[in-house]
């Protein structure tokens, strides 16, 4: 059986996967596999999860953030921000929908922050103005 290579990136993390029989992921059209020998391909993936099989063994999932797929016949390449390799579905949409709300609230001190920071400086503007 024909299989190619995954490499997932993500900062300075990386997945080499050996032998892959087939991939299933999601983009903006929707779900799409690939297998050996299909035509190179460049896509978008959503956020999500995808899954991989080598031959002979069960699914196993990537969570991903958004990402950037390339396949060129013989090497998959996925370059995300972050992503979780595991067997487990459930547990690995557990840990993205985790990540996805840290990270929600992350973005929601910055913005409180920010907006105490601008109102700090029109203050001292002000303040100084007034002198």
């Amino acid at each position: 059986m024909n299989t190619f290579r995954m490499r997932v990136q993500a900062g300075i993390a990386q997945t080499v996967v050996e032998n892959v029989a087939s991939f299933i992921g999601e983009d903006a059209s929707g779900q799409f596999g690939i297998l050996p020998g299909r035509e190179p391909l460049v896509t978008v993936l959503e956020p999500g999860l995808a899954r991989f099989r080598t031959p002979d063994a069960p699914w196993r999932y990537v969570a991903i953030s958004a990402a950037t797929l390339r396949f060129d016949g013989r090497d998959l390449d996925i370059a995300t921000r972050r992503f979780l390799l595991g067997d487990d579905y459930r547990a690995l949409s557990e840990a993205l929908e985790r990540q996805a709300a840290a990270e929600e609230s992350h973005r929601t001190r910055l913005r409180s922050n920010l907006r105490q920071l601008e109102r700090a400086m029109f203050e001292r503007l002000w303040n100084l103005e007034r002198r």
